[in-house]
């Protein structure tokens, strides 16, 4: 999550960057990293409580087998992007609208319930505790051994926004083990 403390209904943008850290200044680097990639943070007005959203991936990948690249994605284009605030169910079921969720009124009911909340909050907190997660954006990159149910080496963990050549560096550097 972002930021678990942010209200519920999530929070205006520059207002929340004041009262957590005095200004939103910080957010520059991740802009301008992420303008490289196409990312352009072009309507980003609100400051999400993620834990719906999160719920929201859950929903989609389980109940509507939509890849979570896919809903991901979906929802940082309507947060950074379109400026909707995602901790809100109307704006995340007009997401899952444009992913193709055919039973928006099951998904309503879903989100407006605490259904899979202590799953997601599970979730982050192995998250937390296996790869030392403490910000996000967060990733995880590594080989996966499929047959022994963890990695077959440690994987690399970033954290923040990172250049496309950061990314490029480690996918070389794991192809050649």
């Amino acid at each position: 999550m972002i930021d678990p403390n942010t209200n519920v209904n999530g929070e205006e943008f520059e207002a929340y960057n004041i009262r957590r850290w005095g200004s939103s200044g910080w957010t520059r680097h991740l802009k301008q990293e992420g303008r490289k990639s196409g990312a352009n943070f072009a309507n980003w007005k609100s400051w999400p409580n993620t834990l719906k959203a999160h719920r929201f991936v859950k929903y989609c990948q389980e109940k509507c087998n939509i890849d979570t690249n896919r809903s991901n994605e979906a929802l940082f284009e309507a947060l950074y992007e379109k400026g909707e605030n995602i901790s809100l169910v109307p704006a995340l079921l007009s997401v899952g609208e444009t992913l193709g969720v055919e039973d928006v009124e099951d998904l309503r009911s879903y989100l407006e319930s605490n259904d899979g909340e202590d799953d997601v909050k599970a979730e982050i907190e192995k998250g937390r505790r296996q790869y030392r997660i403490s910000g996000v954006p967060f990733f995880v990159i590594g080989i996966e051994d499929e047959s022994s149910d963890g990695w077959n080496q440690a994987p690399y963990g970033l954290s923040g926004a990172q250049s496309k050549s950061t990314f490029v560096g480690i996918f070389d550097e794991l192809s050649n083990e």
